[in-house]
């Protein structure tokens, strides 16, 4: 038999008594549809100050599964695993303690911490020196020690039951989903979105997904991957939506018109822009990015201040103060890790030298430029999809395009970087052509091409030309591979 008791986190215990009640409800009903996908016959009980957990099941594959599984519901900080006995005597407790929890420690220093609840003829303090004494005597090696020990065995008593911890876990605290309001990530898949999404989950708000696909198949898939991992392992309990939105022609737009410095701020915005309304579309009240002070231009206080002022939705960032170690840390805890080391770095928007003091009314003036029915026509065929609909798609392996560094004899490469770049360090391959062709015009010119050439697109490095030739891939166009120098 199994049987774990969840601590209530101290931010649920000190509520008010309606709230209390409603959050520990809630808890109790995540932790039952989770665990019940393992054992369907687990009975999840909520006694106001803690929930209980038990099973039938002595398979230890069950009781590893119980285990990671609460792991990783929101608004469990700790949980025991507990062996029920019945007694008459303290004898009886110090006997199934010795049976139990006798083999951790050996050679090791140990004191005894009992919780009573009941009337009895002892107190806890007899209960530790009575258990406490019979352990030291009779284990080889073991030694009391009351500050600091290496092992502390834990006993709970409650009436006429005795429940010995044979282990204690810890949870990822947090707040039960849904007890917080819906919100809306904008994911990236790298390191920061991830993070960023996971703390708004533990915090107990349904998260949902929204990607700005820039660079094609082979970008959202990558994606689809982190976000569906995301919801299988912290928010699995509700459904939520995973939306794209195509935004390469904005970003077409955006290098076309836009001043170079201001490019980046200008982009942010046009996201947060479409995010807003996606999320009123969603009737969702507020929007999460992975953004942190001064990590990289756009993220200055003052560009960020003029990000904000786009939208009059709410926009939340839960790691406005970390180091990016930290987050990386975290997402190597929360197994995200891999997944943004392996998705490309998009670096199809870069400026020069991008502004850290953006000012409102230069901004206005650049958008002035900017042909917003771009903007409108891409959030208009945006597609909204269940989380669990994409876990096909989030299986697909991520194509590579062939690479190359010498060409055949009717080769040409296709230099896709933006104008300012080529000005800054032109290509030259001695006996190849190399024609120039901005990667945000590939999509409306690469037809007009003689077709009966190879092309080979570069780029410095290399993420954009896979991330187009993948594009072209998918519109047919297959004599198309990536240049790249020895």
């Amino acid at each position: 038999m199994l049987k774990f008791i969840v601590k209530l986190h101290p931010e649920i215990a000190i509520k008010s008594k309606s709230v209390r009640k409603r959050f520990t409800q809630v808890l109790e009903r995540n932790i039952k549809i989770i665990l019940r996908r393992i054992d369907e016959n687990v009975k999840v009980k909520n006694n106001w100050d803690n929930i209980s957990v038990e099973s039938q099941s002595a398979d230890e594959n069950v009781r590893c599964q119980f285990v990671d599984n609460l792991k990783r519901v929101p608004g469990i900080v700790q949980f025991i695993e507990v062996q029920e006995t019945a007694f008459e005597g303290l004898d009886d407790i110090y006997q199934r303690t010795l049976e139990l929890a006798g083999h951790s420690i050996e050679n090791k220093t140990f004191c005894v911490r009992v919780k009573r609840r009941g009337d009895h003829e002892f107190t806890s303090s007899d209960v530790e020196r009575y258990v406490g004494g019979g352990l030291n005597q009779h284990v080889e090696g073991a030694r009391v020690k009351l500050s600091k020990p290496e092992v502390t065995v834990k006993i709970e008593i409650k009436g006429d039951l005795a429940y010995i911890v044979t282990h204690t876990h810890y949870g990822i605290a947090g707040f039960p989903l849904p007890t917080q309001e819906d919100v809306l990530s904008l994911i990236s898949g790298g390191f920061d979105s991830g993070v960023a999404t996971y703390q708004m989950m533990r915090k107990g708000a349904r998260t949902h997904f929204l990607f700005f696909n820039l660079g094609g198949a082979a970008h959202e898939i990558g994606v689809k991957q982190v976000s569906h991992f995301l919801w299988n392992r912290f928010s699995s309990t509700h459904k939520v939506k995973f939306i794209t939105v195509d935004f390469e022609p904005v970003v077409a737009e955006i290098l076309e018109n836009v001043e170079n410095g201001q490019m980046g701020v200008v982009l942010k915005r046009m996201m947060m822009r479409a995010g807003s309304q996606v999320a009123e579309r969603l009737n969702i009240p507020a929007l999460v990015t992975g953004e942190s002070i001064g990590q990289v231009s756009s993220q200055t206080l003052a560009n960020l201040n003029v990000i904000d002022r786009v939208t009059e939705t709410l926009i939340i960032r839960p790691l406005i103060q970390h180091d990016k170690a930290e987050i990386i840390n975290i997402a190597r805890d929360i197994g995200t890790i891999e997944m943004a080391e392996a998705m490309p770095e998009y670096c199809g928007v870069i400026s020069k030298k991008p502004t850290v003091k953006a000012k409102l009314e230069t901004i206005i003036a650049e958008e002035a430029k900017f042909d917003f029915d771009v903007l409108d026509t891409v959030i208009k065929n945006a597609t909204v999809k269940d989380i669990r609909e994409i876990e096909t798609e989030a299986k697909e392996e991520v194509k590579e395009a062939e690479t190359a560094s010498q060409l055949p004899e009717n080769g040409v490469i296709l230099d896709i970087r933006s104008p300012d770049e080529e000005d800054a360090d032109p290509l030259e391959v001695e006996g190849v052509d190399v024609e120039h062709l901005p990667f945000f015009r590939l999509s409306t010119k690469f037809a007009d091409l003689p077709q009966d050439k190879e092309y080979y697109l570069y780029c410095k490095k290399g993420v954009m030309s896979q991330l187009q030739a993948l594009i072209l891939h998918e519109n047919g166009f297959m004599n198309v591979k990536v240049y790249k120098p020895e």
